[in-house]
């Protein structure tokens, strides 16, 4: 399974890739995990040390690698592979954890506007190979405007996940998010409630969104903030949002078997 997250900054997205990482890989799936946001917080949430972590580099700024693999001369409007070779990166250049293998990619500045710099072009080319020839479960957690995807690659995503909070700002970002998928061919677009601290915020997101595309809730949660303000692992600590976890992978697997 292809899974792509993303929601307004804030809202719990990063928390939930951890999570769903952290339980496929216990449930003994080989899962990569993709950290294409800017604001990277991925590797904390599925509990890699920081230590750790600062030895990985995002693909973005490996310009080096992206000249070899791309052939890339000196000079503006050089020749290069526009389809270079990425297979062997996922393991030469991940950190694993607990069964998970993160990666960082980066975004190269202005890439959404037309760049074909080697930089981009390695990056869209990896992602593309994650997508379309990995076996694995691949769980990506996006910026907003789910910028690392092209319609190339968007047919390869099984299900994108937007998580929303209470609230009309998240919900307007969730609906931009779905109107930015429709466009580049992503039929599977669900929603997960977060923050959720009583029953009306349920009422409300299900009064603003299609109730057929709420894949479930976590709820307001001190553990998962104790482990924020830790640098913890949620899934380390567990909780009762253990519970609402399940139904969302249930779910998720409704879907895939639907697919």
């Amino acid at each position: 399974m292809k899974i792509a997250i993303a929601g307004k900054g804030g809202v719990g997205k990063t928390t939930l890739a951890g999570l769903l990482a952290r339980s496929y890989a216990a449930q003994g799936k080989p899962v990569l995990a993709i950290d294409a946001d800017p604001d990277a917080n991925l590797a904390s949430a599925i509990g890699i040390p920081a230590e750790r972590y600062a030895l990985l580099q995002p693909f973005s700024r490996m310009k080096a690698l992206a000249t070899e693999r791309t052939g890339a001369g000196a000079g503006y409007g050089s020749l290069f592979i526009l389809n270079p070779k990425v297979d062997d990166l996922p393991d030469a250049y991940c950190v694993q954890h607990a069964g998970v293998r993160l990666l960082l990619m980066g975004t190269v500045e202005h890439g959404g506007t037309g760049c074909v710099c080697p930089e981009h072009t390695l990056l869209r080319r990896l992602m593309s190979h994650l997508l379309l020839e990995r076996e694995d479960v691949v769980i990506m957690d996006m910026e907003a405007g789910i910028e690392h995807l092209g319609r190339s690659t968007a047919e390869a995503v099984d299900v994108l996940i937007v998580v929303v909070e209470p609230g009309q700002r998240s919900i307007q970002t969730a609906r931009q998010i779905g109107a930015l998928a429709a466009d580049i061919g992503i039929d599977n677009v669900v929603y997960v409630g977060s923050k959720i601290a009583k029953p009306f915020d349920k009422a409300f997101l299900a009064s603003a969104l299609n109730t057929a595309q709420l894949l479930g809730y976590l709820s307001l949660n001190d553990t998962i903030r104790d482990a924020d303000l830790s640098g913890s692992a949620p899934y380390d600590l567990g909780g009762a949002f253990m519970a609402e976890l399940a139904v969302i992978e249930q779910r998720l697997a409704a879907l895939n078997q639907g697919a």
